[in-house]
This record gives structure tokens, C-alpha cells and sequence, in this order.
């Protein structure tokens, strides 16, 4: 299974983070100061006045591997909420499997890499069921379903709810979106970004500009 990124919402645009900038003097929007916003937005950004990009924020929604939830969980200033398997059983046994693997053999079976991670997660699997099965009755449902999962492989995947304002964006796309960053993670940025650009209206048109990689 792939990793995928769902655009869920968001709020704001470049005028309301202009707005937000032009509170010290005054919010009255004018034709002239409606034409000044890309400007405004290049230098706010170039000169570090980032707190106004903090009043645009963009919500998607992740099904990725657990490696690409902790890159995630890493940048402190995104909002996020995921699948927790303390407290629920995690039924899907969603995983994935990197493409690059896929052709290159593996020299102690007749298989390739791509194709023995596939058997091991599901064999992984397979035990974090049957170990929470058989511990409920002895250690109580609730210590069985947070010690079972560490039958769960790094590559497991979680749906994850996540939601960046600008400025932080910005912070994750530096960093997630760059090429010395895992490729699955890269993956995620790049995805996040197009979506964003995507949105009807382009309302972030200046902003992006200033922020992606």
C-alpha cells in the first residue's frame, strides 16, 4: 500500500496574512493595498516578519509508515492527532512497501527484497493478533493492546490528522521536502505542497512562492 495525503481544508490567504501584517497601522483594505500584497508577503518573508504567515494553516489528512509519522511528529509546531493502537486494535494491518526495493534479489530466498518485507509484515502481523488474543485474558485488554503492537514493523501504516500553519509549513517543506531528507517523507512534502498549490482560487499563490523549497 502507498502512502497517501488527502487536502482536507484551510484557511486563509495571502490578503488575510497581508491583514494580519497591517493590524499595527490599519486593516482597511484598499485597491492600492490590494496590489501591494505580493510585495508585502516577499518582505515579510525576506526580512523575518513571520508571525503573520501563522495566520494561514493548511489540513490534511496522512496514511503513511510509522518511520514517516515520527519525521512528522518531530516538527513541534504541526498540529497533529493519529491512529493510536493503545487504544484500539489496529484490524487494517495497512503497510507499506518502498518501490525501490522492488527487482533487487535477495540472495537467501528466490525472491526480491520488495517481496520478503511484504511476507515479514504480514507475518508481523500475524503475531501482534494473535499476541493481543491470547495476553487480554491474562494482562486485561487495555496492557495487551499497548504491548502487542510491538509485533508492528516500522513500515506498518497509521492515519494521521495533521495541520500546519504557514510558517510552519514553510519550517517542514525546508526541511521534508529537500533531497537529503528519506525518500517517503519527501514524498509526503512534495504531495503536501502540490496540493496546496492546487487549491481553487490559488490562494496562497504569493506565499508559496516565498516558502517552497
Amino acid at each position: 500500500m502507498k502512502n497517501k495525503v488527502e487536502l482536507i481544508g484551510h484557511y486563509g490567504s495571502d490578503q488575510i496574512i497581508a491583514q494580519s501584517a497591517w493590524t499595527s497601522t490599519s486593516r482597511e483594505l484598499t485597491e492600492d493595498k490590494l496590489a501591494r500584497i505580493p510585495k508585502l508577503i516577499e518582505m515579510l518573508w525576506s526580512e523575518g516578519h513571520e508571525t503573520p504567515f501563522e495566520k494561514g494553516s493548511v489540513h490534511f489528512l496522512v496514511t503513511c509508515d510509522i518511520a514517516s509519522h515520527i519525521h512528522l511528529l518531530k516538527h513541534r509546531i504541526a498540529s497533529i492527532n493519529a491512529e493510536s493502537a493503545r487504544y484500539k486494535e489496529l484490524k487494517e494491518d495497512k503497510f507499506y512497501l518502498p518501490e525501490d526495493w522492488k527487482d533487487i534479489p535477495s540472495e537467501k530466498t528466490s525472491t526480491d527484497w520488495n517481496e520478503c518485507l511484504e511476507w515479514f509484515s504480514k507475518y508481523s502481523n500475524h503475531w501482534y493478533h494473535k499476541c493481543l488474543e491470547e495476553l487480554t485474558p491474562v494482562l486485561g485488554r487495555k496492557r495487551a493492546k499497548e504491548s502487542a503492537r510491538f509485533f508492528k514493523t516500522y513500515n506498518s501504516q497509521i492515519t494521521a490528522d495533521v495541520q500546519f500553519n504557514m510558517r510552519s509549513f514553510a519550517n517542514f517543506l525546508k526541511l521534508r521536502a529537500s533531497e537529503h531528507a528519506q525518500v517517503e517523507i519527501r514524498d509526503i512534502a512534495w504531495e503536501m505542497l502540490m496540493l496546496v498549490q492546487g487549491i481553487e482560487g490559488n490562494p496562497f499563490k504569493h506565499t508559496l512562492k516565498m516558502i517552497k523549497p
